[in-house]
């Protein structure tokens, strides 16, 4: 496989993986982004754990989806992930109507 079918392939997952997205944002009620992964899930519980310079996140997702497109099922049950980093959560605005 040359470098070009390889770079062909990602793009063409990555906009299915966009489309999927599109697709199912709606019936999700967060976004979620921690340095390594981007969720959509509709309930979160965001925990500070350690103490002085060993603070972590602990957070729990359940009703996830996961964006990460060589995951072969990205929509998960219970979902656990730890950070250092940042940990943000952004509820999903629900319009009362939408237009086709």
């Amino acid at each position: 496989m040359s470098a070009e079918d390889l770079e062909k392939y990602e793009t063409d997952m990555e906009l299915r993986l966009y489309r999927e997205y599109r697709d199912i944002v709606q019936q999700f009620t967060y976004v979620v982004e921690t340095e390594r992964r981007f969720y959509l899930a509709n309930a979160v519980e965001v925990h500070v754990r350690g103490a002085d310079a060993e603070t972590y996140f602990e957070v729990e997702m359940h009703d996830a989806w996961v964006w990460d497109m060589y995951r072969p099922a990205r929509f998960v049950k219970h979902v656990r992930v730890l950070s250092f980093k940042d940990v943000n959560v952004e509820e999903l605005d629900k319009p009362d109507m939408t237009l086709p």
